[in-house]
């Protein structure tokens, strides 16, 4: 298969460039974990899709993740194995709490490491993938230790302190966006559920329809920011609202929402929880308000969404800056600080937005460009030639 260097140093896969030839085996045994939010999890679901669809077996493909991430709920909506670890992710305040949290994480972690050692000498499978999140952790020591060919995917533009580590242990990284620096990696793209890359975005131009996603653990001041609006947009007939509070927050919404309404509010405003059909969202949606998680980025990319990105500042190495970044630049999204989200910003921000549909129409072509929909295919062959390798 034909491998193009890019101005980043990183190989890049040609999307319509796959011969017929390129290997597939349903012999191949393949270990994908990680986990913890869907930004870690659904990667990991699309790329045991991708290797199905090249020839391995569905008993060959093993998950691992946490019991506390999404994947418990998800793993086991899956058709592979997959087996749920007890860790607990990094506390990164700095108080006498965390201290102690962050101790019983690393105790965590070294029991993991042994546990996943163990099914792996059982297994010995012939990959092992790592698609970020503390529950690849393990899963990518072991490999290390044992010596099992291993790949690390980064969904973000800065890498994480696990995948940073597993590269200098010998592992092959797939990155999703140019200028991750990442030595010896692969510009795969981040893998997308066919479900969103395969979406006909038909928004409505007469009442244009405003999404708002805080991820899927939800996020409190865009939580705030919304209810904002909707207060100040309570009489509007011209638009509609979609609020995602994330699961935790969606009681507390409700209430303030009730509280806040006015009899004479006549706002299509909607409040859920968890969108379980986000590519019903991404197809409806005029314009996306959310923060810059991996997932989202690649996905908004993948739909051709036009949005306001509102980066985490909480995020480890300040990744999101740099997701959302990539997209400004590239003209996809308007750029929103953390600290600057209220309801009067971003009414001031929806405002000339909603009354340009050409510059809406140019910010979803913009972001496509940014798209690589080939992602969990590439991804899948790159796991492969790993594999292959090593026999």
């Amino acid at each position: 298969m034909k491998k193009i260097a890019n101005s980043t140093g990183a190989e890049s896969r040609a999307s319509g460039e796959t011969p017929d030839s390129a290997p597939r085996s349903n012999r191949l045994r393949v270990v994908i974990a990680g986990g913890g939010t869907g930004g870690h999890v659904y990667p990991a679901l699309a790329l045991a899709d991708a290797l199905i669809d090249r020839g391995v077996s569905t008993e060959r493909i093993r998950l691992i993740g946490a019991r506390r991430g999404i994947e418990a709920r998800l793993f086991p909506e899956a058709p592979f194995t997959f087996t749920l670890l007890s860790l607990r992710g990094l506390d990164r305040s700095k108080n006498a709490i965390s201290v102690w949290r962050n101790m019983v994480a690393l105790g965590s972690l070294i029991l993991g490491v042994f546990r996943v050692a163990w099914m792996l000498l059982l297994n010995r499978p012939d990959c092992v993938v790592g698609v970020g999140g503390y529950a690849s952790a393990p899963c990518v020591f072991a490999a290390s230790i044992l010596r099992i060919p291993l790949v690390v995917h980064e969904q973000n533009a800065s890498p994480g302190l696990v995948n940073r580590l597993a590269v200098r242990l010998g592992a092959r990284a797939a990155i999703s966006l140019p200028g991750t620096p990442l030595k010896g990696c692969v510009l795969t793209g981040n893998p997308v559920r066919s479900a969103i890359s395969e979406i006909t975005r038909t928004p409505n131009q007469l009442r244009p329809l405003i999404g708002i996603v805080g991820g899927s653990l939800g996020a409190g001041r865009l939580n705030d920011a919304a209810l904002g609006l909707a207060s100040r947009w309570g009489m509007r007939t011209d638009v509609s609202v979609r609020h995602v509070t994330g699961p935790r927050f969606l009681e507390s919404c409700e209430s303030a929402y009730k509280t806040q309404r006015s009899p004479i509010d006549v706002l299509d405003y909607q409040i859920v929880g968890y969108e379980e059909q986000m590519e019903r969202l991404y197809a409806g949606v005029s314009l996306l308000v959310c923060r810059a998680g991996a997932l989202t980025v690649a996905e908004i990319c993948a739909a051709g969404v036009p949005s306001i990105l509102i980066p985490w500042p909480g995020a480890a190495g300040d990744h999101q800056s740099r997701n959302a970044e990539a997209l400004v630049s590239a003209g996809g999204a308007v750029l929103l600080l953390d600290a600057d989200c209220d309801e009067a910003k971003l009414d001031s921000l929806l405002a000339p937005l909603l009354a340009d549909s050409q510059r809406l129409a140019r910010m979803s072509a913009a972001a496509l460009t940014l798209s690589l929909p080939n992602a969990a295919r590439d991804l899948a062959i790159l796991v492969e030639e790993v594999s292959n390798a090593s026999t």
